[in-house]
């Protein structure tokens, strides 16, 4: 029997793609509670297994090896349990290169500027004192427009993200593109996206892994306590 992954996570959409995944792949997990908002992610004991004091991580007590392995990066993580179940990867090398491209395209575009467009929109004018930067939002706002268009026609082309069947890209783009409303969006012309969106959160795995400690999410701007933690930079 697998022993349990240890997960370290808090419901924001980083976090959902690994308690996504781990779902969809049927791996038993320990969750690990990191309060962002209380500046968990810079304690030394959390350090040691992220580096970069950011959520999620995991340690894996059957690593590679077997030995206990830990993993930072949502990406990585992602990576490492789909060989290590062999599902959810591709199928055959050119579906692999494809998921590969489409995880990269969400690490390096829908993550940074959706979570961008989230801190000039919703965090920033809560500051003391409030930063209200047209620019930044238009900026951001727009830049997530043209990524979502850039997935709708990717959507109209393939069922899921990279290939007709789902992998760990659309875990990985699901968590973000799923918060459209609050980055200000609109679905009304892109159609694939939307069949997407829905096509995903029925998927029992999705669900459970959004609605793990939903309890304890909070949108909008935080206090100013809060937005230190967030945002201080380490």
């Amino acid at each position: 029997m697998t022993v349990p992954i240890d997960l370290h996570f808090w419901p924001t959409p980083n976090g959902w793609k690994v308690s996504i995944a781990l779902e969809e792949m049927g791996l038993p997990y320990d969750v690990h509670l990191v309060n962002i908002r209380e500046g968990d992610q810079r304690k030394p004991e959390y350090l040691k297994l992220s580096p970069n004091g950011r959520m999620p991580a995991i340690v894996d007590p059957e690593g590679p090896d077997g030995h206990p392995i830990a993993i930072f990066e949502s990406g990585a993580i992602l990576q490492y349990l789909a060989r290590k179940t062999g599902t959810f990867g591709g199928r055959t090398e050119r579906e692999r290169i494809a998921v590969d491209q489409w995880l990269m395209w969400q690490m390096g575009g829908v993550g940074p500027m959706a979570g961008q467009a989230h801190h000039f929109l919703k965090y920033a004018p809560a500051m003391d004192p409030p930063q209200d930067i047209p620019y930044a939002k238009d900026r951001y706002r727009g830049e997530v427009a043209r990524l979502y268009g850039v997935l709708d026609r990717q959507l109209e082309r393939h069922t899921f993200v990279a290939t007709d069947e789902p992998t760990i890209a659309d875990f990985s783009v699901w968590p973000w593109a799923s918060l459209w409303e609050g980055q200000r969006q609109t679905l009304d012309d892109k159609p694939n996206l939307a069949r997407w969106l829905d096509v995903m959160a029925a998927r029992p795995g999705v669900r459970a892994g959004r609605a793990l400690h939903a309890d304890l999410r909070q949108d909008g701007g935080a206090d100013a306590k809060g937005n230190a933690n967030l945002f201080e930079r380490r």
